[in-house]
């Protein structure tokens, strides 16, 4: 009895291609969990798309993922001095956004990272006249910049990147390549137009595996169902049941990532009385499951263990059944599977 990933595979497949066609020079991004599917069935999925480099989060992921994929491995995470050191292959290309950094890896492959307005890491349009000197001893594959997600201030994201092309170009800097974020395909490709001698490639990693929905779904299986009735005591901390129903043990638990919720960005009045409703139930017992049955998003009876949850299911629900699998809606960056299926 496990917490499963079922991926249609077919559909999931035909979407990458037509991310794929939408972004020529795409560069899949494999993060994290691997995006809930994990490192290496990404690794193989960007082998399936004939991908060159594959972009990994850390030193540490380039050095699991390198047995897996045979391409070269870009690390997003920005090198700096006096980090621990991971032993890698020459095909690994490093990630600089200082120019101590770029001093710090003579002889290595890097891409030097632009702040954008993200504001997160990347060189200064004052360190540009530093440059120069400083990727004399390094293998430059190219510059990239990370763009944010949302725009409120209504400014243009193709505009941002044309000023540091300007800039870069200013500088008498070589731009035969520029690794980008956070670009519809349009814009990608009023970018390629405008600048035809650089070549521009998306690092996509959310879009590509996560971009349809439908292609994939988590189920739990249930373990044990127990008849209730109003008033029992139940569970760790003996709590009664407001009314008859069953308690119902399905696989899935904190070690899975249920229960576990990224922080999230509220825009509006509904999403945020939606939270504060949420909260104030948090604070008398009355907690959400992501867990699906008989068409409803059902309660947990108790917080969830590690490696299940017990929810309550009321009496005028269907019984579940031992085996029966619950739909669970889960972030596929929080969550670990027990086993994954190709349907």
């Amino acid at each position: 009895m496990a917490l499963t990933l079922y991926v249609d595979t077919a559909r999931w497949r035909a979407h990458h291609k037509h991310v794929q066609e939408q972004f020529p020079g795409l560069v899949p991004v494999c993060k994290g969990n691997g995006y809930g599917f994990g490192h290496e069935r990404l690794a193989e999925e960007a082998t399936r798309l004939g991908s060159d480099v594959l972009a990994v989060g850390t030193t540490y992921e380039a050095a699991r993922i390198k047995d897996w994929f045979g391409g070269d491995l870009l690390v997003l995470t920005p090198y700096r001095r006096g980090e621990e050191p991971v032993p890698l292959p020459d095909r690994v290309i490093r990630s600089v956004s200082s120019i101590d950094g770029v001093y710090g890896l003579v002889g290595a492959r890097v891409v030097i990272e632009v702040m954008s307005s993200m504001k997160r890491h990347g060189i200064s349009e004052q360190d540009l006249a530093q440059l120069h000197a400083a990727i004399e001893n390094v293998r430059l594959e190219g510059f990239a910049i990370h763009l944010p997600l949302d725009r409120t201030d209504g400014s243009d994201a193709v505009e941002e990147v044309i000023g540091w092309m300007d800039r870069l170009r200013a500088a008498r800097l070589p731009l035969h390549t520029m690794f980008v974020s956070h670009l519809k395909a349009e814009e990608l490709a009023r970018l390629q137009q405008q600048f035809p001698q650089t070549r521009f490639r998306a690092r996509i990693g959310t879009r590509l595996w996560l971009g349809d929905h439908d292609a994939t779904e988590y189920r739990g299986a249930v373990l044990d169902v127990t008849r209730v009735a109003k008033g029992d005591r139940f569970g760790y901390r003996q709590q009664k049941a407001a009314s008859d129903g069953f308690l119902v043990v399905v696989a899935g638990g904190t070690s899975h990532g249920v229960g576990l919720e990224a922080p999230k960005a509220l825009h509006g009045v509904m999403p945020r009385a939606k939270g504060v409703a949420r909260a104030g139930l948090a604070t008398v017992n009355r907690n959400l499951s992501p867990f699906v049955w008989g068409g409803k998003q059902r309660w947990f009876a108790e917080p969830p263990h590690m490696q299940v949850s017990i929810l309550f299911v009321p009496a005028d629900a269907p019984e579940p059944k031992v085996g029966d699998e619950l739909v669970a809606h889960l972030r596929h960056t929080t969550t670990q599977f027990d086993r994954i299926m190709d349907r």
